[in-house]
């Protein structure tokens, strides 16, 4: 087994028996630098990172094979990827960027196999009158037409 197989075969062990972690990215530089980035249904703590870390490290023999790992979680600022964590999500405020160009904000309120869908609570100019209306609608967005979302951090 090549070392990329080995290495990807040791997270996918590790990752079996932790069913609440799931694997957002794993990169592998000219340099044998291997970057592994985890999310999970509640998080990822650092103890989740130093158990992946080591599930990799002591079942590999750095003599036959020299490389550096660094173990990562996604973080707040970094977007969505996955339907598992849109699905975490649900209940938070997003930020779409849409392949056309448009921005959409709103509340995740459901996510599908195919597409999510937002709340959308905005205010409009009243049809007759002056003054502004409050509206609440559902869009449904299908994650092909999503170029990025990201989770809106509110304090």
């Amino acid at each position: 087994m090549d070392f990329r197989a080995q290495i990807e075969q040791l997270l996918n062990d590790f990752l079996a028996q932790r069913p609440d972690l799931f694997l957002i990215d794993i990169t592998f530089s000219a340099s044998d630098h291997i970057r592994v980035i985890l999310d999970g249904d509640q998080g990822v703590t650092l103890q989740d990172c130093l158990d992946a870390s080591r599930a990799i490290e002591f079942n590999m023999d750095r003599e036959e094979h020299d490389f550096s790992l660094e173990v990562m979680s996604a973080g707040l600022s970094a977007p969505l990827s996955s339907i598992r964590q849109y699905r975490k999500n649900i209940g938070r405020n997003l930020e779409i960027f849409l392949n056309d160009g448009t921005e959409i904000e709103g509340e995740l309120s459901k996510v599908e196999d195919d597409h999510i869908t937002l709340i959308l609570k905005y205010r409009k100019p009243k049809e007759i009158g002056k003054g502004k209306v409050d509206v609440v609608e559902e869009k449904n967005i299908p994650y092909s037409n999503i170029k990025k979302a990201l989770v809106v951090i509110q304090f």
